[in-house]
């Protein structure tokens, strides 16, 4: 049984204020949860169904501080999902001072992508094509949002992001730096390197000007038909395909 203390802690996880204050997130829903349990993450609180518990192995189990059986409304009155018949997860950030830029693979930089769904989506990209790192501005989507973990599909728990001011990153590395800009050179017939960092822009205005100067190669996906542009995960996929082409 959910106590209204609990009730009252877990739903305040759905702000940014509380989430980074309490050092928590919540995790929902049977993909996410599953892989939440086989990472390296912290968990302290499993709200679980029954029926979902029964499914799960005693060893994935026995890493969470407290299970608390409880039923589906419970579980959408604490939650963000309109439905949920598996478990939701309270679960403790990992420390974001560990960052250490790579110099042997390729690393995603964002600049002011603000929308939830785009990041977790560019997590989930990241993760199909191995990249381990994102590096995204201060003013980006936070991590930890809900929208933002639902959207990755569990590579939240393989894909490390942090938060810094770019410039003061690409002021002092030495890989290159590619960058998606509508003048850039056309990504089909560009030389890529499988180690540098891509630079990725915001929703509306692209990459930010004071950023363009530490753009060592610009490259642009060439329109072949009338849209006016792409969503910025879907050219984040396709320019991330070409990389490994």
């Amino acid at each position: 049984m959910l106590s209204k203390r609990l009730i009252k802690y877990f739903k305040s996880l759905q702000l940014k204020k509380y989430r980074h204050q309490e050092r928590k997130f919540i995790v929902e829903g049977a993909k996410g949860v599953s892989e939440v349990l086989q990472s390296d993450f912290t968990i302290d609180f499993l709200l679980t169904t029954k029926a979902y518990a029964e499914l799960l192995p005693v060893d994935q189990l026995s890493r969470v501080k407290e299970v608390i059986e409880v039923t589906e409304s419970e579980l959408k009155m604490v939650g963000t999902f309109q439905t949920n018949s598996a478990a939701l997860a309270i679960v403790s950030m990992k420390n974001d001072s560990d960052f250490i830029l790579p110099d042997d693979r390729l690393v995603l930089a964002l600049d002011d992508v603000r929308d939830p769904g785009n990041l977790g989506t560019i997590i989930r990209i990241a993760d199909w094509y191995g990249i381990d790192t994102i590096i995204c501005s201060l003013e980006s989507a936070d991590f930890y949002n809900p929208k933002v973990i639902n959207a990755s599909m569990g590579s939240f728990t393989r894909v490390r992001v942090y938060y810094r001011n770019l410039p003061e990153v690409f002021v002092v590395t030495k890989l290159p730096v590619y960058g998606a800009l509508l003048s850039g050179e056309n990504i089909y017939k560009s030389e890529l390197t499988n180690n540098g960092i891509l630079l990725m822009g915001n929703e509306s205005q692209g990459i930010a000007p004071d950023l363009e100067q530490y753009i060592s190669h610009s490259l642009h996906i060439p329109r072949r038909g009338g849209a006016e542009s792409l969503n910025v995960a879907i050219a984040t996929a396709v320019i991330l395909d070409n990389f490994f082409r």
